[in-house]
């Protein structure tokens, strides 16, 4: 281990105990802040955490004192906690009447470092905002404009492109450790995390059979009955092959495919992320590998969807897809020759957000069974955590006959909201469940060569109509 990386390891565990004074969010005024950052604070706070934290923020809005009270008040009572919460005992009420906002260009010259200069420390800035800002943002910072113990949070997706992420990569690295800097994929909750984990690695009967020798294939589906939702001006730039799977079933892929780590430390779990997304590529014949697909005009639930080049704020031209899919290889001695696909959309007839381990059939079933000898299957489903495992038995009436049975279960989920999670670990600077800068490169190497065959038209655009499975070639 070099010198460097031991002073930065033992740097950044310094103020690991050290709880955060002052979350400031930048993007304040936008739709994600008030929608999912404010709600999941609140219901941390609900739950006894961050009592004594002071929220600030900052927008290039010309908003008024009650302008952001306002959103406070809304977002808060949108995380209106169960009857078993506990009793935040007036926190939120506090936070909300200390609160504060400033109307700022975080682009311009020490506004931002002026900003956090005012500010209790240690302090957490949130990034809510485009990619192409933050970059720009952060640039104007130096390592003295942010108090010891600062931690940068940064929402998906990291960069527009291998290019960029690097380059953000190495503007962060002046300003603060690696693991003082937050990479937000809220897709990963740490409930759902650790179930994963301890599917695979707490049960004998898994673990051996975990392998190419015995699984035949991998799907990791997230599939969405919801259309654009007045999100053109950033999906339109993005499809849902930078959206979803470069950001998300990427990181899914990863849980479920590595190695067992000695322990659930951040260094341990992330370095083995890290293994398993260096050994992953897609084959370069993308008619073969990748597909993708927008949709047309449906009816979904009762309700009419235009055709997605009609929608609110799209660019026809831009040649977005709502559906990819793409079959990932990873190279490796545990994975080689099974295929890894992951697909997403939007706009389709339901909502499907799960793993799916399809095993190999067994070498010998014995002569005298009839019926259908189906593939046993493993289930894990996201959204709520699920787990289900579809296997053969002896049917009724024909005990000779085979029969499907399938074996469910529902799974621990957290009590708090995803955004909650993501905010407990950058608030306790836990940085388990946050994106590693060399696997948020490695994200953009795996998915650029897709993109760019895709602008080039070397894969066609499949349609499909909204409230549809998808394309019928499919």
């Amino acid at each position: 281990m070099t010198t460097h990386a031991i002073d930065e390891r033992a740097s950044g565990h310094r103020f690991r105990g050290q709880a955060i004074r002052t979350l400031l969010i930048l993007g304040a005024s936008g739709d994600l802040t008030g929608r999912l950052l404010l709600p999941g604070l609140a219901r941390l706070v609900r739950h006894g955490k961050a009592e004594d934290l002071a929220l600030v923020g900052a927008g290039s809005d010309a908003w008024t004192a009650e302008d952001w009270q306002g959103r406070l008040a809304t977002s808060f009572a949108a995380a209106t906690p169960d009857s078993g919460t506990a009793d935040d005992g007036g926190a939120l009420a506090r936070i909300c009447a200390a609160s504060t906002y400033h109307q700022v260009d975080v682009t311009a010259d020490g506004a931002l470092a002026g900003l956090i200069a005012g500010l209790e420390p240690p302090v957490a800035i949130y990034f809510a905002l485009p990619p192409a800002v933050s970059e720009k943002a952060s640039a104007k910072l130096g390592p003295g404009d942010l108090p010891e113990g600062s931690r940068l949070v940064l929402e998906k997706p990291f960069g527009t492109d291998l290019e960029s992420a690097s380059r953000l990569n190495s503007i962060l690295a002046r300003l603060v450790p690696e693991d003082h800097i937050h990479r937000v994929d809220h897709f990963l909750g740490k409930a759902t995390v650790l179930n994963i984990l301890g599917l695979r690695f707490a049960n004998r009967f898994l673990e051996p059979v975990w392998n190419s020798l015995h699984i035949d294939s991998v799907d990791i589906v997230f599939d969405e009955e919801l259309t654009l939702e007045n999100r053109a001006r950033y999906y339109d730039g993005a499809g849902a092959l930078k959206d979803m799977i470069q950001s998300h079933l990427l990181q899914v892929m990863a849980l479920l495919a590595m190695n067992a780590p000695s322990t659930l430390h951040e260094r341990d779990l992330r370095d083995h992320v890290g293994t398993v997304l260096r050994a992953s590529s897609v084959h370069p014949d993308f008619r073969e590998s990748t597909r993708r697909a927008r949709y047309t005009a449906g009816n979904i639930g009762g309700r009419e969807v235009p055709n997605y080049v009609d929608e609110t704020g799209v660019d026809p031209s831009r040649g977005t897809e709502t559906l990819a899919e793409i079959v990932v290889s990873i190279n490796n001695e545990r994975w080689a020759g099974v295929p890894f696909r992951l697909r997403s959309g939007k706009a389709l007839g339901r909502t499907r957000k799960e793993a799916v381990i399809t095993f190999k059939p067994v070498n010998h079933l014995p002569d005298g069974f009839t019926g259908v000898d189906s593939p046993t299957r493993l289930r894990i489903g996201f959204g709520p955590d699920t787990l289900q495992l579809d296997i053969d038995v002896n049917g009724p009436g024909d005990v000779f006959c085979l029969d499907r049975a399938t074996l469910q279960a529902e799974l621990n989920a957290s009590e708090l909201l995803p955004y909650g999670e993501v905010l407990d670990g950058v608030l306790s600077g836990d940085p388990t469940l946050s994106v590693r800068g060399d696997t948020a490169e490695d994200c953009w190497r795996i998915v650029e060569p897709v993109l760019a065959a895709w602008e080039a038209d070397e894969v066609p655009m499949d349609e499909y109509a909204a409230g549809s499975d998808g394309p019928p070639n499919w």
